[in-house]
C-alpha cells in the first residue's frame, strides 16, 4: 500500500509520499482556487447539475485544490432561495463536488471547501454574528468566542473545511468602508478578539483563514485597497499584534491583503509573508491570496506570469479567483521559482487535507440538521454586550414600560432588516430578522406602551413629505425614538468588481462595505434635517445608530444616543429591552467618533510627540472616544494593591455596584511610558476585564500591564525593555477613575 493511503501514518509523512508521486500540473492544481463555486453549479429543483466550467478545471488539473464559496449566496454570486443551496441541498451539493472530483482525480486527492465567514457564514439560513465592530464594543472575548463556536459547528456540518474570517484590520480611518470588519483601533483590543473568533471555530471542527495580513486598516484617507504608508514601528505596534495573536491562538492560515506597505504590495512582501510570519513569528500554516490579487501585481511586473511567480516565492501558497497562480507551470520551466518553493507550498496543502481526514472521510451527512443551530442563543447574547449608551440626558433612559406611553418610531432603518446586518450577507427569511419596529411593538404587547410607526425618511434619496409625517406625528408622542445610520446591504442593487467589491455608480445604495469609502462622516441623505426637525418638536428623542462604521457625532442632536453597530438578526429585540431596562447597558466603544471629519485622525492612542489633533478650529478631543459607554447605575473604584515584578505590572482594586440596578462595569487599564528610548503613546490599553454587579455588589479585580506592553521597538528596530517612569491609568466610560505611576528598572541593552 502506498505511504499516503495509510492513516496510520502522520500527515506530514502522508503529504510528502503523495507530493513524489505527482505531475508538476498537478502540484499547480492543488495551488490554484480559480473558480467561483457558486457559478460551478445549477439548480434544477431539488437536482444539482455540475457545469463544463467546473469539469475542464478538474480534467485539466487531475484535482482540485480548493473550491471557493460553493455555499456562498448574495446578489454579486445571484444566488437566493430559488437558485442557491438551502436545506439538504447543501451537504448534497458539497458531497456531489467531491465525488467528482476525487473519481476524477489521478491520485484521488480531495478538494477543500473554503467559504466566506467574516460575521457568520455567507449561506443561506447560515448562524449570523453581528458585524465585528460590535464584537468589539462587548469588550467580552468570552461572548465572541461562544458565538463563533456555534457558528463553527454549522460550518463543519455542513461541510466547509477553511472559514475565510475578518479578523486582522485594526480600524484607524472610519472612512474606510470596511470599518465593520475591523474589532477596533486598538491592537490589543483587536487581537483578544481575533484570538477569540479563532478558538471558536477551529474549536468547533473548521480550520480558519485570517484575514487580512497585513495593515489593510490603516489606508490612505479612507480609501480601499490603498498603500499603507507607515514604517516597520507602527506595523509592529498597532497592526501585527492580532496576528500574533491569532497565531498563538493556533490559526490555520492567513490571507495576504490587497494594500501595499511603504511601496511593496503585501502579496509580493517576503519580508512580511516569509521573513517575518514565518522566521520570526514561528507560522507553519498556510498563506491564501485575495481575490485577484495576484494578477493585480502587474502594476509592478507588467507580466502575468512574472506576477504569479512573485507572489509564490513570497509566500504565498494559494491563489484565489486569479490566473496567475495558473501559470506557475511556465513559471518554474523559465526558472522564475523554484521548485523546491512549489513543493513547499503544495505540501502545506496536502498536509491540511490530510489532518482533516478528507482521505477517510470525504463526505458530509446529507441532511438539513445544521440548520438547526440557527436557534441558539449565543449571536443575540454578543447583540445584547455590544448595544452601547452613548449620552442619556435627564436619564431619559430607561423608559418605563409599565406605564401609559405612547411611542413614535421612525427613521430609516427602524425596519430593514437587512441595515442591521452588514456587508457580506446572505438572504435571509422574512421571520428570521427582529428590526427595531417589530422589536418595539413585541415589546408593547400586554403592556400599556403605544407604538406607531412612520418610515421618516430614506437613507439616502431626500423625502421632505416623510419628514412632515413623522413631525405629524411625533406631536401625539410621548417619546421619539429615531433610529438612523447607514447600510451595507447589497439587497438595494448594484454592480460588482470580479472580487466582489461594489462599483462606483451614481446612485448610492450603500454608504458602507468594501470599496464604500467616504470621503464625508456625516449621516446620508435626510437623516440630519429629520433628526432637527423631531428635535424641534420639543418632545424626547433618543436617537438609535445602526452602522457600520463611525459617523461625525455633531449633528446627532438628540436627548439619548445608542449606538449599534450592525448588530445581526435580533438586533431590534436587543434594541426594545434595552431601552426600556429589560438589558442593561454593556457595550463600550472599540473605536472613537470624530466630531465632524476635519477632525480625524480621532484613535485615542497618538504619540506624546504632539498635542494630539489640535486644531485652532477645532477640539483636540472628539466627544465619544475610545471606551466610552454609559451604565444605567453608577460604580466606585478601590485600589487595593499594586505588584511591580521585573517585567511586568499588576493592579489590584474593587469595584463597587453603587446604584439601584444591576450593570456591567468594563475596567480598562492604560499605561502611558514617560521615559524610554523612543516616543511612547499618550495611552495605551494594556488589560480589561468585564464584570456584572448586582446592587451594592462587589468585584476584586486583578488587570495587569505584560511586557510586550513595557517593551519597545528601539532605533535599530529590536525590541527591548527600557528603564523610566510609567503612568497608569484605570477607567470606564472615558473616565479615570484611578491613577499613579510606577519606575520600572528594565534591562541593559547588550
Amino acid at each position: 500500500m502506498e505511504a499516503y493511503k495509510d492513516k496510520s501514518l502522520s500527515p506530514r509523512v502522508r503529504a510528502e509520499d503523495l507530493l513524489s508521486r505527482m505531475t508538476l500540473r498537478e502540484k499547480v492544481g492543488q495551488l490554484t482556487q480559480r473558480l467561483y463555486g457558486f457559478n460551478i453549479y445549477r439548480r434544477q429543483g431539488e437536482e444539482i447539475i455540475l457545469v463544463e466550467e467546473f469539469r475542464r478545471e478538474v480534467e485539466r488539473y487531475s484535482g482540485l485544490g480548493t473550491l471557493y464559496g460553493l455555499y456562498r449566496a448574495d446578489p454579486w454570486s445571484g444566488k437566493d432561495f430559488a437558485t442557491g443551496l438551502d436545506g439538504a441541498l447543501a451537504p448534497k451539493a458539497r458531497n456531489q463536488v467531491q465525488r467528482y472530483v476525487m473519481e476524477h482525480s489521478r491520485l484521488g486527492i480531495p478538494v477543500l471547501m473554503s467559504s466566506e465567514c467574516p460575521h457568520g457564514h455567507q449561506a443561506l439560513d447560515s448562524y449570523l454574528l453581528p458585524v465585528n465592530l460590535a464584537a468589539g464594543a462587548t469588550f467580552s472575548p468570552a461572548a465572541l468566542e461562544a458565538a463563533s463556536a456555534v457558528a463553527g459547528r454549522q460550518l463543519r456540518q455542513m461541510g466547509v473545511d477553511l472559514a475565510l474570517v475578518s479578523a486582522l484590520d485594526v480600524l484607524r480611518d472610519p472612512r474606510w468602508g470596511r470599518s465593520e470588519e475591523c474589532f477596533s483601533e486598538d491592537p490589543l483590543l483587536a487581537s483578544r478578539m481575533a484570538q477569540a473568533v479563532v478558538r471558536g471555530i477551529q474549536g468547533a471542527g473548521v480550520d480558519v483563514v485570517a484575514k487580512h495580513l497585513c495593515a489593510q486598516g490603516e489606508t490612505t484617507g479612507g480609501v480601499n485597497a490603498s498603500a499603507a504608508r507607515i514604517g516597520q514601528r507602527e506595523l509592529r505596534e498597532i497592526h501585527l499584534p492580532p496576528v500574533q495573536a491569532c497565531i498563538q491562538a493556533g490559526v490555520s492560515g492567513f490571507m495576504a491583503a490587497y494594500n501595499e506597505i511603504d511601496g511593496v504590495y503585501c502579496h509580493a512582501n517576503r519580508w512580511l509573508l516569509t521573513d517575518l510570519l514565518r522566521g520570526e513569528y514561528g507560522f507553519q500554516g498556510f498563506v491564501m491570496s485575495d481575490g485577484v490579487a495576484i494578477d493585480q501585481l502587474d502594476a509592478v511586473t507588467g507580466d502575468r506570469t512574472v506576477s504569479g511567480a512573485l507572489a509564490l516565492s513570497a509566500g504565498v501558497d494559494m491563489g484565489l479567483w486569479d490566473t496567475g497562480f495558473a501559470r506557475l507551470e511556465e513559471a518554474v520551466e523559465k526558472g522564475l521559482v523554484s521548485v523546491a518553493r512549489l513543493d513547499e507550498a503544495v505540501l502545506r496543502i496536502l498536509e491540511i487535507k490530510f489532518r482533516r481526514g478528507l482521505f477517510e472521510s470525504p463526505f458530509v451527512a446529507e441532511n438539513d440538521q445544521w440548520q438547526g443551530v440557527a436557534l441558539r442563543p449565543e449571536a443575540g447574547r454578543l447583540a445584547d454586550e455590544s448595544a452601547i449608551v452613548l449620552k442619556n440626558q435627564g436619564g431619559l433612559l430607561p423608559l418605563d414600560g409599565g406605564k401609559p406611553l405612547r411611542l413614535l418610531v421612525t427613521g430609516p432603518n427602524a425596519d430593514d432588516i437587512y441595515n442591521q446586518l452588514g456587508d457580506y450577507t446572505p438572504p435571509v427569511r422574512p421571520e428570521a430578522g427582529i428590526t427595531v419596529r417589530r422589536g418595539l411593538e413585541e415589546f408593547a404587547q400586554g403592556r400599556p406602551v403605544e407604538v406607531r410607526y412612520t418610515p421618516g425618511c430614506p437613507v439616502f434619496a431626500s423625502e421632505p413629505d416623510w419628514i412632515a409625517e413623522a413631525v405629524q406625528a411625533a406631536e401625539a408622542a410621548d417619546v421619539i425614538v429615531a433610529v438612523l445610520g447607514g447600510t451595507s446591504s447589497r439587497f438595494a442593487g448594484g454592480e460588482f468588481h470580479d472580487n466582489g467589491a461594489l462599483k462606483a455608480q451614481d446612485v448610492a445604495t450603500m454608504d458602507c462595505g468594501e470599496n464604500v469609502d467616504a470621503s464625508r462622516l456625516g449621516l446620508p441623505g435626510d437623516q440630519v434635517a429629520l433628526l432637527k426637525a423631531l428635535k424641534a418638536t420639543g418632545k424626547p428623542v433618543v436617537a438609535v445608530l445602526i452602522a457600520g462604521r463611525p459617523y461625525a457625532m455633531e449633528a446627532v442632536e438628540a436627548d439619548a444616543i445608542v449606538c449599534c453597530f450592525y448588530p445581526g438578526l435580533t438586533g431590534g429585540s436587543t434594541v426594545a429591552r434595552l431601552l426600556f431596562g429589560q438589558l442593561e447597558p454593556g457595550g463600550r466603544l472599540p473605536v472613537s467618533l470624530p466630531d465632524r471629519v476635519g477632525q480625524l485622525p480621532v484613535y485615542y492612542n497618538f504619540k506624546d510627540s504632539y498635542r494630539g489633533m489640535c486644531y485652532y478650529d477645532e477640539k483636540a478631543l472628539p466627544s465619544y472616544r475610545f471606551g466610552c459607554g454609559l451604565s444605567y447605575t453608577t460604580f466606585a473604584y478601590r485600589l487595593d494593591r499594586e505588584t511591580l515584578g521585573r517585567d511586568s505590572f499588576t493592579l489590584s482594586f474593587t469595584v463597587e455596584n453603587t446604584g439601584a440596578r444591576g450593570g456591567y462595569a468594563v475596567p480598562q487599564l492604560y499605561i502611558h511610558r514617560t521615559q524610554g528610548v523612543v516616543t511612547s503613546r499618550i495611552r495605551a490599553l494594556c488589560d480589561f476585564t468585564k464584570v456584572f454587579l448586582a446592587p451594592g455588589e462587589k468585584a476584586a479585580l486583578t488587570l495587569t500591564v505584560s511586557r510586550p506592553s513595557l517593551c519597545q521597538w528601539d532605533s535599530r528596530m529590536e525590541q527591548v525593555l527600557p528603564p523610566g517612569k510609567i503612568q497608569w491609568f484605570l477607567g470606564d466610560n472615558g473616565q479615570t477613575y484611578l491613577e499613579g505611576e510606577f519606575f520600572l528598572a528594565g534591562e541593559t541593552a547588550n
